[in-house]
């Protein structure tokens, strides 16, 4: 089985520069990954595969907006 690498909160609002509630938010409106629950632990990591196939799909002028 192939280990997938998990992000937690703060490694996905530095690498994407929105904040906590912009996520959820971008949850809610299922226009952002939902997260998975990490073993024997209450907190939530993204699957680093889901998100870089999340910015693959933004149009260009939304990734140049932020950079």
């Amino acid at each position: 089985m192939i280990k997938q690498q998990l992000l937690r909160m703060t490694e996905i609002t530095k690498l994407l520069g929105l904040s906590k509630s912009t996520i959820y938010r971008l949850i809610k409106a299922g226009r952002f990954p939902k997260p998975v629950s990490m073993t024997g632990a209450k907190a939530v990591a993204w699957r680093m595969t889901e998100i870089e196939l999340w910015i693959s799909t933004l149009p260009r002028a939304e990734i140049a907006k932020d950079e």
